[in-house]
């Protein structure tokens, strides 16, 4: 069995020791006779699976006890309509920054429901950098401020928390569980699973608890944060499967890793390999001002696009997968995720070296 190097953007790579511990539980977990996949999820040994997922995330991120931790499912783009849905109950505009595709998304959504004041974007600078502290504008009914902390598409993070009067809410899809978080800052937190918390299927919410009640009553209940509160996450049957694997990525990340200051550190390293070799081009650029720059998501150019496919099939054929840029942004993309090593980013820059020299 070959694995290779996965640089993909989502659905992305998983540990391989959460890989290789599933498939020892995967046709009997833990000598129940039948897979997770196929127990009850009302059934105690599921309920403990879930429970234990809970508060491991909890410890990860030292979750205040005043928050609720909700799994989902939809993505963190439901979470664009759930978000006006779930705080605009007593009134106020939904205030956002926007920062590129996915924040847009969200202000689009928020706009379908209740419009939305846009308190900065950082679109006339091409998405290069993010608004500066001093450029955030809140309208003065604000019931809340959205902003997404890392853009996955164009590579590009902040650098500051913003700091308001009105609950914060944070799209941390393709960041979250990278570093230490301060939870409390925030008011809402949410994270398709898809990047650094396990497979595509199941979303993470942890919202504050004094904002629970604060839904539209046009709201659907299955988009109502309260009520999946209510019922443990489990108003309706989950992704079980989803959630049983992101539990495991949790204990690895506590166990293995040693936790998120220890996991900071590797993507720190990881991302400066990368980053450096692209600096120390000509060849390749990155477009973001570099106090922005995502540690997540690199995205990079080639000094000629006549060149795009032959890197790509080159990458490819060395065991380098999914590089290509997003159709929207064009060039290449490395997201280098908690599951990728130093090693498949050594790897990465070798090839980008080497592919220099001959075609440079």
């Amino acid at each position: 069995m070959t694995r290779h190097h996965n640089f993909c953007a989502g659905p992305a790579a998983l540990p391989t020791p959460v890989l290789e511990r599933a498939r020892e539980e995967m046709l009997d977990y833990r000598g129940h006779g039948l897979s997770v996949m196929e127990m009850s999820h009302r059934s105690p040994t599921f309920e403990a699976i879930a429970a234990r997922a809970e508060r491991d995330l909890r410890d990860l991120l030292a979750i205040p006890d005043d928050y609720s931790v909700l799994f989902m499912q939809g993505g963190a783009s439901l979470q664009f309509a759930c978000v006006p849905l779930n705080l605009l109950g007593p009134g106020g505009t939904p205030n956002y920054l926007d920062t590129g595709i996915w924040s847009t998304k969200a202000i689009k959504e928020a706009e379908h429901l209740a419009g939305a004041h846009l308190a900065a974007s950082s679109r006339d600078a091409g998405y290069a950098r993010v608004p500066g502290r001093e450029a955030v504008q809140l309208s003065a009914d604000a019931a809340y401020l959205h902003y997404c902390h890392n853009e996955t598409i164009g590579g590009l993070a902040y650098d500051y928390v913003p700091e308001v009067e009105v609950p914060l809410v944070c799209d941390m899809s393709s960041s979250i569980l990278s570093g230490p978080l301060d939870v409390s800052r925030y008011g809402v937190i949410y994270a398709g699973a898809q990047k650094n918390i396990g497979p595509a299927g199941i979303t993470v919410v942890i919202v504050r608890n004094d904002l629970l009640d604060r839904a539209l009553a046009t709201a659907p209940t299955l988009l109502t944060y309260k009520a999946f509160a209510d019922h443990g996450s489990m108003l309706n049957t989950p992704p079980t499967y989803a959630w049983y694997l992101a539990g495991l990525v949790f204990d690895w990340l506590k166990n293995d890793i040693g936790g998120l200051d220890a996991m900071a550190a590797i993507n720190r390293r990881k991302a400066a390999t990368l980053y450096d070799a692209i600096d120390a081009s000509d060849f390749y650029a990155n477009p973001i001002a570099p106090a922005n720059r995502s540690r997540m998501n690199v995205p990079f150019t080639l000094a000629d696009d006549a060149l795009n496919g032959v890197f790509l099939d080159e990458a490819e054929a060395a065991g380098l997968l999914n590089l290509k840029g997003h159709r929207s942004v064009g060039g290449m993309r490395a997201s280098l995720y908690n599951a990728v090593t130093q090693q498949a980013v050594d790897a990465l820059v070798d090839f980008m070296g080497d592919f220099e020299k001959r075609h440079g």
